[in-house]
């Protein structure tokens, strides 16, 4: 076993993550849909997701056969949602091709939607203990800074690089834990800012602590302006307090996922359902995705009474608890909840078949929203 290696697993055994629950028992199964939730996600945030989505789907033939509308609910709030539809996916080949259970050999694994290299290298450490190196951005942080490997990480021969040191510190036992361990110190100890160089196990040969360039390393990507983009959402309900959802296209933001009627012109958009608009009640959201920041108008409108409101297979009206069932974008689900959660009958508009107004919901209710989502949101 390597200095490195024996070192980083003392720490480990002293200081490491041991209960987390894909950990007992470390099946491939389990330990696949962590690793694919810790793509973009901290583990606090993960273990809530991951007890739902082991409860619901426990094991990969239950995940294939489910509608993507049910694998979407469960993720929805994890965001980036492209990580739920590659496990739909992935675990739909692995019923196909591989019987059920996913494959052991790492080309085989690696070729599933959503996995790669670093993703299988710790998937079969941890569930089988073969010895796989891995390279997630705690590891790479570790290395590069332990090597003093510079330029940016995500260039071919710094990759390279660090793909070299991480299979050359691999012990020959206790591939689980060390896989864990890595990621451990990343996430705890060599942190991307004020890290803790006291109390890790390699600071005594770590060339960037002693070359005094830990906050240089890794080197960080030139950071680029996050552009405002606008859009307008249609929040309309009838007269028992359904909600209109429409699905969005398989492309683009919040693919497959139900959502609020969007369009530039939010006049023809109610037009076609047919709804009437409440001009007092507007709603801003602001929204943050890694690339762009997206400041949503939601206006209010109330189905016409008497009238049959449009409704196909990807437009549709749900009520609320069948809504709160659906894989729907996070900034929504949040605007959904306080809507019903003051959906008292008193709170519905009602618009009778001439157009005549009823019931608004009173500007001061408008404006109580706007004050609680207009602080930025994370997540997509």
């Amino acid at each position: 076993m390597s200095d490195f290696a024996a070192r980083l697993l003392a720490w480990f055994d002293l200081h490491g993550r041991h209960d987390l629950p894909w950990q007992h028992p470390r099946t491939p199964y389990r330990v696949w849909v962590a690793e694919v939730m810790l793509q973009q996600t901290r583990v606090r945030t993960a273990i809530g997701y991951f007890d739902a989505f082991l409860t619901r789907f426990p094991e990969p033939a239950v995940l294939a056969a489910a509608p993507l509308d049910a694998v979407l609910a469960v993720w929805s709030g994890l965001g980036y949602y492209a990580r739920a539809r590659n496990l739909h996916r992935a675990a739909q080949i692995v019923v196909r091709d591989h019987g059920g259970e996913l494959p052991e050999r790492i080309e085989s694994l690696a070729r599933l939607p959503g996995v790669g290299r670093s993703t299988a290298g710790a998937i079969l450490a941890q569930a089988h203990g073969q010895r796989h190196p891995i390279l997630d951005g705690n590891a790479r942080r570790v290395l590069a800074r332990h090597a003093a490997v510079a330029g940016d990480p995500a260039a071919p021969a710094v990759q390279r690089r660090l793909w070299e040191l991480s299979a050359e510190r691999l012990p020959q036992a206790r591939l689980a834990d060390y896989t864990q361990a890595l990621m451990d110190l990343g996430a705890g100890v060599c942190i991307r800012a004020r890290p803790s160089c006291a109390g890790c196990p390699l600071r005594d040969d770590c060339l960037a602590l002693a070359q005094e360039r830990v906050h240089e390393l890794p080197t960080p990507r030139t950071p680029r302006s996050r552009p405002l983009r606008r859009t307008a959402m249609l929040l309309a309900r009838d007269a028992t307090g359904r909600v209109l959802l429409q699905r969005r296209p398989p492309t683009g933001v919040w693919p497959d996922l139900w959502s609020l009627p969007e369009g530039a012109d939010i006049a023809a958009l109610a037009g076609a359902v047919p709804v009437v608009l409440d001009r007092c009640a507007r709603t801003r959201i602001r929204h943050q995705f890694t690339h762009f920041t997206l400041e949503i108008d939601v206006h209010r409108a109330c189905a016409v009474a008497g009238v049959e409101p449009v409704g196909d297979a990807d437009s549709r009206w749900f009520t609320p608890d069948a809504a709160r069932a659906l894989g729907l974008p996070q900034p929504v689900r949040r605007l959904l909840d306080e809507v019903h959660g003051h959906g008292a009958q008193a709170d519905r508009p009602q618009i009778d078949g001439h157009g005549g107004q009823g019931h608004r919901l009173p500007c001061a209710a408008q404006n109580h929203m706007v004050r609680r989502f207009a602080q930025p949101e994370t997540g997509t």
